[in-house]
């Protein structure tokens, strides 16, 4: 590979993940955190339903289209229409290489759209990607989730298949976030420990624990059989995110940087024992996986578990 070569590749994260997961939230908080730590960041909107972006935006696709103007002129609702926005981009990757050009040397956040079905079937969203890696883009995908679903067994288990669909169909490396960990017990208390979640441990005591309600004993066998696919896979996992925790906004760069190659770099100064451990994959996430459940998880004297075994 020519000197000239490496010297053109550009750095960036694509965010996606479920509407109201904190996607530009994150880009916010990551611009500010990468900026603060010397990096020149610039965040690109590519979801066209987003008004009034809290952070300074470098490429807009409002410029080219917006939903509102497309639900307007061809009466369409906002799925359609947002399909139709990331299809006219798609159609018009001039304009986005133009904008992208003027910017060199710049690491990217990729702000993208919220609608799950472009991140799981629909081609237009991973095009784009595929693109960007034709124009020397090295790009990992970070996927948010909100973390409160760990407090429902069935929606966790929707978030896994959710997380894996978009893993295969992105075609990206890939790191799953769980975010808003501030808020995590906000609609519940969780049945395991922080990290039986965060590394998808054996989710056949997710099954049990399911089978204590009514309603979903009565789908046992399906719960199994989603359960098996997603350990046959056995691809995901997640790190915890606050973007108000300076430490937590750390964990998840350097989970990014390993993920999109940016940690074997030379842009920033690395020590040798980080990128052994990049290399080797000898990152241990228990002891801060650990930490992040004694600031946000609520001590209890008994496991949810426990209690529904009682009952």
């Amino acid at each position: 590979m020519s000197e000239n070569h490496v010297s053109c590749l550009a750095f960036g994260q694509a965010v996606i993940g479920p509407p109201g997961s904190g996607k530009t939230t994150y880009c916010f908080g990551m611009q500010e955190f990468m900026s603060r730590i010397g990096r020149k960041v610039a965040v690109v909107n590519l979801d066209p339903a987003n008004e009034g972006t809290p952070y300074q935006c470098a490429v807009d696709i409002s410029e080219l289209i917006t939903l509102a103007d497309v639900m307007d002129n061809l009466k369409l609702g906002p799925n359609g229409g947002l399909i139709y926005c990331m299809e006219y981009l798609e159609a018009n990757f001039d304009w986005l290489q133009e904008k992208l050009a003027k910017l060199k040397g710049h690491y990217f956040l990729f702000d993208c759209p919220g609608q799950v079905e472009l991140c799981t079937h629909h081609g237009a969203l991973k095009n784009v990607f595929a693109q960007l890696a034709k124009w020397n883009f090295r790009l990992a995908a970070v996927h948010l989730v909100d973390s409160h679903y760990c407090t429902d067994p069935g929606k966790f288990i929707s978030v896994l298949c959710t997380s894996l669909s978009t893993m295969l169909h992105v075609e990206l490396p890939h790191v799953n976030v769980l975010s808003k960990m501030d808020l995590i017990e906000q609609y519940g208390k969780l049945a395991f420990n922080l990290d039986y979640y965060t590394e998808v441990l054996d989710l056949s005591y997710l099954v049990d624990h399911l089978a204590t309600d009514p309603f979903f004993k009565n789908y046992r066998r399906l719960n199994e059989k989603l359960v098996e696919v997603i350990e046959d896979y056995s691809l995901v996992s997640f790190v915890p995110l606050n973007v108000q925790d300076k430490e937590s906004m750390r964990r998840v760069m350097q989970a990014v940087d390993k993920a999109n190659g940016y940690s074997f770099g030379d842009s920033e100064q690395r020590s040798l024992e980080a990128l052994m451990s990049a290399a080797v994959g000898a990152d241990f996430h228990f002891t801060s996986t650990l930490a992040v459940q004694e600031k946000y998880v609520q001590p209890q004297e008994k496991t949810v578990e426990q209690e529904a075994m009682e009952i």
